[in-house]
């Protein structure tokens, strides 16, 4: 494995890196060598863009959601006012709207 060297760390930064080391009963590169390799997954998450199996499993799940059906109860949850469909009056309101809103 090639050598990494780094240059000008804050000794804050450093002495953390020290401290996780000692917790983990690890070597302080062997620390730095999985920080690093935490950051690289978290910025491979932050990503934007989804792989064809990711996109294809949301696009399921978004139709799937689209055909909960308009009910008076389980279809109304995260709905605004002016998105709702007719409401029939037999079932308790469960809108989110500002009572002020709704008329």
């Amino acid at each position: 494995m090639p050598d990494l060297i780094l240059h000008d760390i804050e000794p804050d930064l450093l002495d953390r890196v020290r401290r996780l080391a000692d917790t983990r009963g690890c070597s302080l590169e062997a620390s730095l060598l999985d920080l690093l390799q935490q950051g690289l997954a978290c910025a491979r998450q932050r990503d934007n863009s989804l792989d064809d199996f990711d996109a294809r499993v949301l696009r399921e799940a978004i139709a799937a959601l689209e055909s909960v059906p308009s009910d008076s109860g389980f279809a109304l949850i995260g709905r605004t006012a002016s998105t709702l469909p007719a409401v029939d009056a037999e079932g308790p309101d469960q809108t989110i709207a500002p009572a002020w809103m709704q008329h």
